[in-house]
């Protein structure tokens, strides 16, 4: 049996709580993101910083368990770990793997919204500085006018 201390499990009630935190302050950056509250939005993106810097440092120390009980230091040996350990230790692993696969669905919805406010607010500054492509404007002789018009120099 190896010393607790020592076992990948160690951390993973701790990796599985800041998870929890995580997934909440995810959700907390989503509704920020749909009601376009920037200040509400600064104070989560700092909180979920913290909480993804403290994951990782949880996970590399489990790879580093991993490795010293002869395991592949990754999430495939910490997988392979786990099948030989009781099951409560596989349910708290799964337990996490659930956690991460949400955290990421939700990080993805978040980056299209973020994504989207990028576009509007593009947009508007192209309306504001006059740089509509395809403005639907023309010209004296009836061609469409261009902002991006070239000067053609003849040298003779």
């Amino acid at each position: 049996m190896q010393n607790p201390g020592n076992s990948p499990a160690e951390s993973l009630g701790e990796e599985i709580s800041i998870g929890n935190t995580l997934l909440q302050l995810l959700k907390q950056e989503q509704e920020h993101l749909i009601h376009a509250n920037l200040d509400g939005l600064t104070g989560v993106t700092e909180e979920k910083t913290k909480a993804v810097t403290r994951m990782t440092e949880l996970a590399l120390r489990r790879h580093r368990t991993l490795a010293a009980a002869g395991f592949e230091a990754s999430e495939s040996g910490m997988q392979r770990w786990v099948a030989t350990a009781p099951a409560a230790l596989i349910k708290s692993w799964d337990d996490l793997l659930g956690l991460a696969r949400e955290a990421k669905e939700l990080n993805r919805t978040n980056g299209l919204l973020i994504n989207q406010h990028m576009t509007r607010n593009q947009n508007a500054l192209n309306v504001l500085q006059g740089n509509q492509n395809g403005s639907g404007m023309y010209g004296p002789n009836g061609q469409a006018t261009s902002k991006n018009s070239s000067r053609t120099l003849v040298v003779g």
